[in-house]
């Protein structure tokens, strides 16, 4: 297994722990990592999983530099952005419950993974001026959440919030988070978020298995369907990355980002 993911077991649970310096950053071979991760879970017959991160960071979100040293050539950049969605998907479509233990702050695609989980814990800073933040700020960095993310946004904090959310691009503290439902609950430090993931899938296996899970496919119905094909929209998504708005923003985040 690549170092990109460290995999912990915890008994019948595996932990997944996102493992590229210094902030987790999301780029193609880092998805692919975590598909493998999931499919081997999946093929050693692992009852839960515990997607984790570093301290004080989960993941930065997708790496925007990467993404733009792929120039004018839509293929790679299709090929990265696929690996995201894949990895996502392949979370989404986990036959067994998977929590996000979120570690620290997780923007953009961190909050992606995070909705596709069955149950979020997310750590509390230490420093209540300088909280972790999470949340889908797509709109500040010129790109449009296609439908199939805002219906992930929508299903755990409703259609009203999840608009005012989406189109203000806002990130918000993991107080606020907890309070409107994006994230289930909060820990100090990350290995209490771990702890803390790691006993609501303990929980979980203490139930009968088949209606747990037979209940649990129910209700993440919506889920699957959200993240079919027709509602992301790929091409026209990489087509909206070389307008105008995109690149000016995107450039402007990455000469940011270099200092």
């Amino acid at each position: 297994m690549t170092t990109l993911i460290e995999v912990i077991n915890h008994g019948p649970i595996r932990e997944l722990r996102l493992a590229r310096p210094p902030v987790n950053a999301l780029d193609t071979e880092l998805c692919r990592a975590l598909i493998a991760a999931v499919t081997l879970a999946m093929s050693d017959d692992v009852h839960g999983i515990v997607l984790s991160g570093s301290e004080r960071i989960f993941t930065g979100g997708m790496d925007v530099p990467h993404l733009l040293s792929h120039g004018d050539d839509k293929r790679k950049l299709m090929d990265s952005w696929q690996a995201f969605f894949g990895a996502a998907r392949a979370l989404a479509e986990s036959r067994v419950p998977v929590v996000a233990a979120l570690t620290g702050h997780s923007p953009a695609g961190g909050c992606v993974l995070a909705l596709c989980c069955d149950y979020r814990v997310m750590a509390r800073s230490t420093d209540p001026a300088k909280p972790y933040v999470i949340g889908l700020n797509e709109v500040q960095v010129g790109l449009v959440a296609p439908e199939g993310i805002q219906r992930l946004m929508r299903r755990v904090v409703g259609p009203h919030r999840a608009g005012v959310l989406l189109s203000g691009g806002q990130l918000v503290s993991a107080e606020r988070a907890l309070e409107i439902g994006l994230v289930d609950e909060l820990a100090d430090g990350a290995p209490l978020v771990v702890q803390r993931a790691i006993g609501w899938l303990q929980a979980q296996l203490k139930l009968p298995p088949q209606p747990m899970l037979q209940t649990r496919a129910i209700a993440r119905a919506d889920l699957h369907e959200a993240m079919q094909a027709e509602h992301i929209q790929l091409e026209r998504f990489v087509e909206a990355w070389f307008s105008a708005d995109a690149q000016g923003a995107l450039q402007a985040l990455a000469a940011r980002l270099g200092k």
